[in-house]
């Protein structure tokens, strides 16, 4: 068995693994496209003798590539070995040697306050587009749900519950969500007025109509962002600012969470409380009043999953100061968890 053999079975896998959605699929292949343009000289060879040029073409390849994908590349590379294994070719697994880069430094998240989001919405509308208005709606209705931009698309005004006050996020029709499970999403005041005016200028769209028109909005916000002079945001960040205003507003972070379609608690909380506790902590580095107080364990909001450490200090310490009084347009979220 050469590497070629071990690639083609460990892509024959691939193609028939139901549980891999075709994205992940693409991604694997323009992954392994990349492995072998940079390393193309094991391909016709037995995977005998590659320990030391596993360790080298590692080096190189994350000097050229982002973290996330030289990680990738090198887990693609230690499952075809396995392959390898499986056969008896070998007895161990070359690619072990692939070095794995660690995320040394962690980008900060910057977020606009709700006077500069306003803003934003306001000059994504009158940019003249014909797609003006459809965009600043996408980025309403991201910033009022949390929703990834890949979920958005797909909700239609079935998916609306005015009645319950929920929207149900089911994800694209095939694949589903990606944790392949449908959430419903609290339809806070600011996002069941957005929708009322939306349906109330589209009253003749049937229920499987999706309500968003566009399905990106990326250019606008960063046209926008360059005229209002205010750092760039991201579809991504508008569902972090929506994490952040909850947490703001008194909501607890479990409800957060499974309005976010967080499968792993953990994760989940380190995500929105970082980006809470970024948004919250003094351009100056200091801990801020809220660590001065001397508010005692007893007083502070229990967190009941173990978080990171620094996390859960900034977020429980700011939640027993001023932030944990309602921020803006999420005013009424505590009447609606309570």
């Amino acid at each position: 068995m050469t590497f070629g053999d071990a690639l083609a079975v460990f892509q024959t896998r691939v193609a028939s693994n139901l549980a891999l959605k075709p994205r992940t699929k693409e991604y694997c292949a323009y992954r392994i496209s990349a492995l072998l343009k940079s390393w193309p000289g094991p391909k016709g060879r037995e995977p005998g003798h590659h320990n030391a040029e596993c360790l080298e073409w590692s080096v190189k390849n994350a000097a050229k590539n982002s973290l996330s994908s030289h990680n990738y590349t090198v887990s693609i590379l230690r499952r075809i070995f396995a392959v390898a294994m499986e056969s008896g070719v070998r007895y161990d697994n070359p690619a072990a040697a692939a070095q794995r880069v660690r995320q040394r430094t962690r980008k900060r998240i910057e977020l606009p306050e709700y006077g500069q989001f306003e803003q934003l919405v306001a000059e994504v509308r009158r940019s003249g587009s014909g797609y003006s208005k459809p965009a600043a709606e996408l980025v309403q209705f991201l910033a009022f749900g949390g929703l990834r931009i890949g979920e958005s698309r797909f909700v239609t005004w079935g998916d609306c519950d005015f009645k319950r006050g929920e929207i149900i996020v089911r994800g694209h029709p095939e694949t589903g969500r990606k944790n392949s499970e449908f959430r419903r999403v609290s339809m806070i005041p600011d996002m069941r007025n957005l929708l009322e005016i939306m349906r109330g200028g589209r009253p003749d769209e049937k229920p499987e109509t999706p309500v968003m028109r566009v399905w990106e909005c990326q250019k606008s916000i960063d046209r926008a962002s360059k005229l209002l002079g205010i750092k760039r945001i991201t579809h991504h960040d508008l569902r972090h600012l929506f994490a952040t205003r909850c947490i703001e507003s008194g909501v607890d972070i479990p409800t957060v969470s499974r309005w976010l379609g967080h499968k792993g608690r953990r994760r989940a909380r380190n995500e929105d409380l970082r980006a809470f506790a970024e948004r919250t902590q003094p351009a100056d580095g200091s801990k801020g009043e809220a660590f001065k107080s001397g508010s005692g364990r007893k007083d502070r909001p229990r967190v009941r999953n173990r978080i990171g450490p620094f996390v859960a200090k900034i977020a429980t310490s700011r939640l027993t100061g001023n932030s944990r009084r309602p921020a803006g347009h999420f005013v009424e979220l505590r009447t609606m968890v309570e």
